[in-house]
This record gives C-alpha cells, sequence and structure tokens, in this order.
C-alpha cells in the first residue's frame, strides 16, 4: 500500500502536460481522482487480507477510508500551493466518493468471501 500511497501522492504533485491525453473527455480529471483513491482503498484491503491486520473489519475499513478521504483533502491543498495545479473541492469529493465506493465494495466482497469459507460442505 505504501507504493501505491508513493504514487498517488506524486501524480497528485507533479505538472499536468499541456497535451494530456484523454483531455476532451468530460470531467475526466475526476474520473481520475475516483479511481486513484478507490485504488488506494483496494491496495490497503490487499495489504490487510495478506497481512491478516489484527484490527477489526469495521474499525480497519473506517480508518482506510478516512486516511484515503483526508489524503486527498491535504493533498488538493497541497496543489493549491503550486504554481501549475489548483486546490478544487470537486476534486476532493470524487477522491472520497472513490475511497468510500471502494471501502463498501471491498468490505462486501470481505463478508461473501467469509461466508463462503465458513459454509460447511
Amino acid at each position: 500500500m505504501s507504493l501505491f500511497t508513493g504514487a498517488v501522492i506524486i501524480l497528485s504533485v507533479a505538472p499536468i502536460p499541456d497535451n494530456a491525453p484523454m483531455e476532451d473527455v468530460p470531467l475526466i480529471d475526476k474520473w481520475v481522482h475516483f479511481v486513484m483513491y478507490a485504488g488506494l482503498v483496494f491496495a490497503g484491503w490487499f495489504d490487510r487480507m495478506h497481512n491478516k491486520s489484527a484490527l477489526n473489519i469495521w474499525l480497519f475499513a473506517v480508518a482506510l477510508c478516512l486516511f484515503a478521504s483526508l489524503l486527498g483533502g491535504l493533498l488538493e491543498l497541497v496543489q493549491g500551493c503550486t504554481s501549475f495545479r489548483s486546490c478544487e473541492l470537486l476534486d476532493f469529493y470524487a477522491d472520497t466518493i472513490g475511497a468510500v465506493l471502494a471501502t463498501v465494495i471491498a468490505v462486501l466482497v470481505h463478508h461473501l468471501l467469509l461466508g463462503v469459507v465458513r459454509r460447511p460442505s
């Protein structure tokens, strides 16, 4: 997850090239934010599955979702301090929606998998 977090941070503060691909797609920057923060949450869940974290599943879900959302907000503020990026509230909303939706999906999949594993043969 730290690698993914580092990638999100770098991508969030790097300058955007003038001829960015797909810039004519409506709201593409919001979709990119959504996917990056959903991916960050999924990376966290992947780590949890492999490391068998002792944290309660609900506590972990809330902590991970809050971490991703707060990171998104902090990086938006950092972007506002640069001359080549801007701080946008809609980007923060896209970050948060991506994190929340990924958390809901991960919790549902986790419980579905637990039900399959615990079901007697």
